[in-house]
């Protein structure tokens, strides 16, 4: 799952929203830095106020993630996705190939979601907009064995880009995909593979009731627990 699948249940508190992007966030800026549900719980349990929120959303993310990567739609969509790439491109290794399913199942998934109702990522970006980076990264330190102090700064980026737009257009989205090869040392995609990502978007989307309860991730649960 990416960033709008983990928050969007959850658009009534921008502490918590922050709390389930951070792994992501941690993924693209300080990759030597983790967050693990075994120091996380424990503050998830515990903490008040604000770090609590951010925590408790941390441990979200953690949560879905495990559900979501076990179940048969992601792997089926994933072994999908993989065959369309080697289509474009049939030279193409094992390991690029792999990547690119398990991505553009979660971006596709994001954009899935987006489309259904585009006000309420509006919401998500109003809701981090609101959140103190600087007190997002300090609480994450606490979490964590090794601090970072590049989370601030990854917030901020993340906020200003709003990157999360772009993956309801093809083009854009090819854009955003690229620039992740990029930086994990994979080569990028051709421009051609825009419309390997229209035929996908609509398998993904027709997805949504085995991916998630009830047929939407916008339908609210009890926070930390598992799916």
């Amino acid at each position: 799952m990416n960033y709008f699948a983990h928050a969007c249940r959850f658009l009534d508190d921008p502490c918590f929203v922050a709390g389930t992007g951070v792994p992501d966030w941690l993924s693209v800026c300080d990759r030597g830095v983790r967050v693990r549900a075994k120091r996380v719980a424990p503050a998830a349990e515990t903490w008040g106020g604000p770090a609590g929120a951010i925590a408790r959303g941390v441990l979200q993310h953690l949560g879905d993630d495990t559900w979501f990567h076990d179940t048969r739609g992601f792997a089926e969509l994933m072994l999908a996705l993989r065959a369309m790439v080697r289509r474009v491109s049939p030279s193409d290794g094992g390991l690029r190939a792999g990547f690119l399913g398990h991505l553009l199942v979660e971006l596709l998934l994001d954009a899935a979601l987006i489309a259904e109702n585009p006000a309420r990522l509006d919401e998500y970006y109003r809701l981090l907009d609101r959140v103190d980076a600087a007190f997002v990264e300090r609480t994450v330190n606490r979490l964590v064995p090794r601090p970072t102090d590049r989370l601030a700064r990854m917030i901020a980026t993340f906020r200003q880009a709003r990157i999360l737009w772009d993956y309801l257009e093809d083009a854009t989205l090819l854009v955003r995909v690229n620039q992740v090869l990029r930086r994990v040392g994979l080569e990028p995609l051709p421009e051609r593979f825009r419309d390997t990502l229209a035929e996908a978007r609509p398998l993904v989307a027709a997805r949504l009731p085995v991916l998630a309860p009830h047929g939407s991730l916008t339908v609210p649960r009890r926070r930390g627990t598992p799916w």
